[in-house]
This record gives structure tokens, sequence and C-alpha cells, in this order.
């Protein structure tokens, strides 16, 4: 099976290569890619203890970000290292201010590869968020000591490891991995069945990344003036689903005002041909004299999302009316907005534990979203908003610190 699994990188590698001839996003992350030993090793001597995050994406790194301050706090003579596999992930936070003192892309997972990363330097405790598994990178850490654990492990029924061929796999985690902190019980159940006994619940650490999003300062030029007295519903990270959901409700209600944040920049042409009246948020930044009389705004800026969300009524967040994936509904919960979503979410478990507690609701058809906004956005239903918006910060609110368990068994 390792020969198998070797076989697979290696064509997973010059898959991605050969796919970057034709797609940009991927070029992205094979060139970078390139830059990573040269990044460590300017940075790291042999001799630097080193904690290492990986996270696939975006998410991820925010899911492990509680965690990662607060290893730093209690270890400041180490150096932190963060890795990404998706350019999504790594392009949203090297141009951040951060904790890091290097920022790259995971390297391909060929042994070779792997032994001259990891020998740049002395890995003293490394954890990758929620899933991202690369048994040679495991395997080299492991051979060095290092402590290896998965920060909101999340295990279901579909992954390898629950299939006649995923015992090899299954046997990496056991020899490889000191412990997994799993976000829900059924994650533990699943991990225990297949025998990774070095587990325990713990919780989503992504719920303390959202609790700190309340305490800094989410002020965003020229946000309040363009909703003034209206209602506002801030689409999230939207694809073409959550766009029809915004198309609409301009049709149908010309008192809301809404602001639509796209998953990926490279829709804001498209956006523009469907709502030409909009405004762009790039040039009312440029212009001091803006009519805000426009009802749409749309989000041509990275990293304005999360903020957005504390001006909002109503969040609609995208990727659930498909396969994409939904993405962060607690960065709008946390302020106590109610949150809208499609219902393909399998991955998700947050998303039904906030239908269970009132403050979010799935749809399986953009119009019977629609309809929802709208009675919600209704001023004759403050009280049925209201609700929904005190069930969605509660929510988020009464979760326990999953960072603080965490780190009391690392430290320990």
């Amino acid at each position: 099976m390792k020969l198998l699994y070797n076989i697979f990188i290696s064509l997973l590698t010059f898959g991605m290569k050969v796919f970057s001839l034709f797609n940009d996003k991927t070029k992205r992350g094979v060139e970078g890619r390139k830059e990573s030993l040269h990044k460590v090793r300017s940075a790291f001597s042999k001799t630097d203890k080193v904690i290492w995050m990986h996270a696939a994406s975006l998410g991820e790194y925010e899911q492990g970000l509680p965690v990662l301050e607060k290893l730093k706090e209690n270890l400041p003579d180490h150096k932190i290292l963060v890795t990404f596999f998706s350019p999504s992930g790594y392009e949203n936070v090297v141009i951040k201010k951060h904790i890091a003192d290097v920022i790259c892309y995971l390297p391909f997972d060929k042994k070779n590869t792997v032994e001259d990363f990891v020998s740049s330097f002395d890995v003293k405790l490394f954890f990758t968020v929620k899933y991202d598994y690369w048994y040679n990178l495991l395997n080299e850490l492991k051979n060095r000591n290092t402590k290896i654990y998965v920060i909101s492990a999340l295990f279901y029924e579909r992954q390898s490891f629950f299939t006649s061929y995923g015992k090899w796999f299954v046997k990496q985690l056991q020899r490889n991995v000191d412990w997994f902190f799993h976000q829900t019980p059924i994650s533990l159940a699943l991990a225990k069945s297949v025998g990774l006994m070095q587990s325990s619940v713990t919780g989503d650490t992504r719920f303390d990344r959202v609790k700190q999003l309340r305490k800094r300062d989410n002020y965003v030029a020229n946000i309040a003036d363009f909703i003034g007295e209206n209602k506002a519903i801030v689409f999230g990270s939207s694809w073409q689903a959550e766009e029809k959901i915004a198309e609409r409700l301009s049709q149908k209600n010309n008192t809301l005002k809404l602001i639509i944040a796209p998953h990926d920049l490279k829709r804001i042409a498209h956006l523009k041909n469907i709502f030409p009246e909009a405004l762009l948020y790039s040039e009312i930044e440029q212009d001091q004299h803006t009519n805000f009389d426009s009802r749409l705004l749309i989000i041509d800026s990275i990293g304005l999302l999360s903020k957005l969300y504390s001006y909002a009524d109503i969040a609609v967040v995208g990727g659930g009316f498909h396969d994409a994936g939904l993405h962060n509904i607690l960065e709008a919960a946390t302020f106590g907005v109610p949150v809208i979503f499609g219902n393909q979410y399998k991955k998700n478990p947050e998303a039904d534990d906030l239908i269970a507690a009132a403050g979010g609701q799935s749809f399986g058809e953009e119009s019977e979203a629609v309809e929802f906004i709208l009675f919600l956005a209704n001023k004759d239903n403050q009280e049925e908003l209201t609700e929904m918006s005190q069930n969605a910060y509660r929510f988020v609110d009464e979760k326990p610190d999953s960072t603080a368990m965490i780190l009391q068994k690392i430290l320990s």
C-alpha cells in the first residue's frame, strides 16, 4: 500500500503540473511550492525550535489560529511555520498581519522532498487542522520525534479509513499521531471504531476564533452610510445560487440593502453584468461624493467579509446549494446574525446545530430562501428576526473554550 500511495502522489504531482498549464489557481500553487524550501531555509536554522501548523485552506487556518496563538504565548522561544495546500488559503493570509515567521505552500508529499524540507529546522510540535493527512510527512516528522496532533478533527463515514482498503491509512495514523482533538462525539466514535484510541472530544476551535472577532474593531469605511436606515443582507462567499437569491430579492423588495462578497473576485465582472446598477466597494473608497441610493454593493476586495457580517441583519452564506462545500457560517452567527444557506453541508455539523438552535435555516431551493428572507425582513415580523438573531448569538456564546482544553493536553 505504501508503494501505491507513493505512485498516487507522483501522479497527483504530475497531474497538477499539467493542469497548471490551463488553470491559473493550480499554476499559482505549483509555482509557489518551488519557493517553499528556500523560504524556510532563509528564515530557520537547523537548531531553531519550530511550531508548525498545516491548514488545507483559509477555513482551516482560521480554525487552527486560536491554538497557534496560545502556543506562541506559552512557548515564546519557538518560531512559527504555517503551510497551506490551497492558494486560496495562502494568498489570503500571506498579505495580512500574522504571527508566523514563515508562511508557504506545503511541498508535494514525496519522500525526498519532505526529508529536505523537514531537515531544515527542528520541528518540536506539528498539528494539522481538521484533516489533510500527508503520510510521508507524518512519517518523517515522527521519525524525528516530533509531537503530532490533529486539531478540530472531523471523521465521517465516507472517508477511506472506513473502507476495505483503509487499514494501511489507519495504521499510519495510529503510529504517527499523538492525539486527535475531535469536534464531535460522532467523529470520536468513528475514530475509535477503527482503533484510533488516542482521541478526545474538545469541540470546534472555530467557535473560539469567531468569539475573538467580536472584540476587534469591525469598522468598514462607508458601509454604514450605504445601509442607512434600511435592513442589510450580506451575501458571504457567494456562488451562483446565492447571487440568484440576491437578484430575486432586488426584484421583490426595494428597501433592502444587499452586500455581495463573492467567493472568488473573478466573479466581479459577472456580477456587474447581473447588477449593472450596483456600486463597487473599490469605487466608493476612492470617491468622497458617492451617491448611496443604489441598493446593491459588490465587495471587490478581500479580507472584509468577517467584518461586514457585523453590519448585517441577515446573512446568506455560500456553498450550500451545491457540492462545493458550505463556507463559514459561524463568522456571521457570532454577531447575532440569522444565517441562511443551502442544504448540502454534510461535512458541516455546525450547520445542523445552528438550525436546531433556531439561529439559522437551510433550503433546497433558492426560491424558498428568498421567501424566508422576505418574511424576516418584513417590519411586521421584527420579533421573529430578533429572536432568531439572539439564538444565533447564544449558539456561539455558549460553546466551551476548546482551545483551553487542547492546550492543557498538549502542554501537560
